[in-house]
C-alpha cells in the first residue's frame, strides 16, 4: 500500500492510527515507523477514542469509515472531551461533504487514498513543528507562573508579567510587533525571545541598528547589492532580508532610518519581496519584521522622523518595555541570575552578594537600566575576593558617600586657640571643602573665615620653624 522511502530523523512524537483493516494498519507502523514516529494502533474508533485518553498521543490517522465509531463521530468525541491532538482523517472515496465536515470538526487535513507518502511526510513535519512550539510554550508558561520566567527573560513585577504574557500570545504568529523601552531595557533579548518561541526558531535571527549604519548603507544592508552597483560594491551581497529568509528580521532604532528608505521598507514588507541596490529583479522572501526604538512612537510620527503607513503596518502588535526603576521588585532576582551566569569568571566560588550590596543595588535609580545592573554584576565579579559580593566590589558610581562625622569633640584643657582651628577645620569638611558654606555655618563673614585661616597659618609657621630648629 505505501512507499516506505527515506528513514528521516523525526522528532519522537506518538501517531495514533485507526483503521478496520490488519493489513493497513500494519503498512501504517512500518512506514511511520520507518520515520522515526512511535506508533500506536486502534481497530476501531471506540479503541482509537480510548488509547487517545490513555496513551496521549500526538497526532491521530484515522479512516473515516470505521465500525463501532466513524472518523467523523471520533473527531466529534476527541472535541467534546477536551483531548488535544493533530487528527488526519484518510478517505478511499474523498467526498467534499466529508472533507468539509472533518475539517469543521477540527482535523488538521483531509487525504485520499492512495496516500502520497512525500506529502504525507511534510504534512507530519509541519504538525511536529507545531506542536515542539506549543509543548514549549507550556513549559515556559510553568516557568512564568512559577518563577516568572520566560526564556532569558526574568521578573516577577506586574509590569513584567504583563509584558512576558502579551509575548507568549504573539510569539506563535507571525504579526510584525514594535518594541519600545529606554536603553537598555531588554528590546533584543525581547525580540530573540519571541524568535524563539514561534516557529521560525530553526531559520535565522538577525538584528541590525539602523542608527549605527551610514545612511548611504542602510539600503545595502538592508536588500543587498548587485556586483558594481556602486563604488566599493566588488561583489554581488545578501541583504539583511534575504539572510533572515524564513526567520526574524529586527530593525533597532528604526526612526533613525531616512522617509524615503521607509517607503521601499514598507513596499518590502507590505509584497514580500525585494529588489538588491543595483538590480533589477525581485526576490521573493518571507521575513517577519520586528522593529525596536527608544523613543516614544508618537512624538516621532508627530516629528515625521517615522512614517504613518509603517507604523500601522508595523505596530500589529506594540510591547513597551519597562524600565528598571519602574520594577524595583525585580532586582535581586536580576541580580541572581546575573552572579549565576558570570560566576565562571571570577577567582574563586561566589555564594551570592551580602544583605548590605542588596541594599545599595535597590536603591540605586539604573539610568542604564539592566545592561548597566549586568555590567555592575560583572565587575562586581572580577574584582571581588571574598565568597560573597560586598559593597566595596560596586563601582564609584554606586558607593555610598561618606558624610564627615558632624560632632567635634572638645577635650578639657585645649586652649581656644586649638578649639577655634578645630571647629574651623572640621566644618569646612563637613561642608565639602565649601569655604563660603562654612563661613555660613559658622556665622562669620567669608573674608573673617579667610583672615582666621591666614592668622592660623601665620601662627603655625614659626611654630613649625621652631620645632625643627
Amino acid at each position: 500500500m505505501f512507499d516506505a522511502r527515506c528513514a528521516m530523523v523525526s522528532a519522537e512524537k506518538r501517531v495514533l492510527v485507526a483503521d478496520s483493516n490488519a493489513t493497513t494498519r500494519q503498512g501504517w507502523r512500518e512506514l511511520l515507523g520507518s520515520w522515526g514516529f512511535t506508533v500506536l494502533l486502534a481497530a476501531n474508533g471506540q479503541e482509537a477514542l480510548e488509547m487517545a485518553s490513555s496513551e496521549e498521543p500526538h497526532i491521530l490517522i484515522s479512516d473515516l469509515a470505521m465500525p463501532r465509531l466513524d472518523g467523523l463521530g471520533l473527531l466529534r468525541e476527541l472535541r467534546e472531551r477536551g483531548l488535544a491532538l493533530a487528527p488526519i482523517i484518510v478517505s478511499a472515496h474523498g467526498e467534499i461533504s466529508d472533507a468539509v465536515a472533518a475539517m469543521k470538526l477540527g482535523a488538521c487535513e483531509y487525504l485520499c487514498q492512495p496516500i502520497d507518502p512525500a506529502r504525507l511526510r511534510a504534512l507530519l513535519d509541519h504538525l511536529c513543528e507545531h506542536l515542539e512550539v506549543r509543548l514549549e510554550n507550556a513549559r515556559l508558561r510553568c516557568r512564568l507562573l512559577g518563577i516568572g520566567e520566560l526564556g532569558p527573560i526574568i521578573g516577577q513585577s506586574l509590569a513584567m508579567r504583563r509584558v512576558m504574557s502579551l509575548i507568549e500570545q504573539v510569539a506563535p504568529s507571525h504579526a510584525s510587533i514594535v518594541i519600545s523601552g529606554e536603553s537598555g531595557t531588554g528590546k533584543d533579548l525581547t525580540a530573540r525571545t519571541i524568535h524563539e518561541l514561534s516557529p521560525r526558531r530553526q531559520a535565522p535571527y538577525l538584528a541590525i541598528n539602523c542608527a549605527a549604519l551610514p545612511e548611504t548603507l542602510v539600503e545595502s544592508e538592508l536588500f543587498g547589492h548587485e556586483k558594481g552597483a556602486f563604488t566599493g560594491a566588488e561583489r554581488r551581497r545578501e541583504g539583511c532580508f534575504e539572510l533572515a529568509n524564513g526567520g526574524t528580521l529586527l530593525l533597532d532604532e528604526i526612526t533613525e532610518m531616512k522617509p524615503e528608505l521607509q517607503a521601499k521598507l514598507l513596499r518590502a514588507i507590505e509584497e514580500r519581496r525585494v529588489r538588491r541596490v543595483g538590480g533589477s529583479s525581485e526576490l521573493s522572501l518571507d521575513v517577519r519584521v520586528l522593529a525596536a526604538c527608544n523613543r516614544p512612537l508618537g512624538r516621532a510620527l508627530r516629528e515625521g522622523r517615522l512614517r504613518e503607513d509603517l507604523y500601522y503596518r508595523l505596530a500589529v502588535f506594540s510591547l513597551e518595555l519597562p524600565s528598571l526603576r519602574e520594577r524595583p521588585e525585580d532586582i535581586d532576582a536580576l541580580v541572581e541570575a546575573t552572579l549565576r551566569e558570570f560566576q565562571s569568571q571570577a577567582h574563586h566560588p561566589i555564594r551570592g552578594v551580602s544583605h548590605e550590596c542588596l541594599q545599595v543595588l535597590r536603591a540605586y535609580p539604573w539610568p542604564g537600566n539592566v545592561r548597566q545592573l549586568r555590567n555592575v554584576i560583572e565587575r562586581a565579579v572580577i574584582v571581588s575576593r571574598a565568597p560573597v559580593l560586598e559593597v566595596a566590589d560596586l563601582p564609584p558610581e554606586l558607593q555610598p558617600a561618606t558624610t564627615p562625622d558632624p560632632h567635634l569633640l572638645v577635650t578639657l584643657g585645649s586652649s581656644l586657640v586649638e578649639v577655634e582651628r578645630q571647629l574651623i577645620t572640621r566644618t569646612i569638611e563637613f561642608m565639602g571643602g565649601n569655604k563660603t558654606r562654612a563661613a555660613e555655618v559658622l556665622g562669620v563673614s567669608l573674608k573673617t573665615l579667610y583672615n582666621r585661616l591666614e592668622r592660623r597659618e601665620r601662627r603655625e609657621g614659626p611654630e613649625a620653624g621652631e620645632s625643627t630648629s
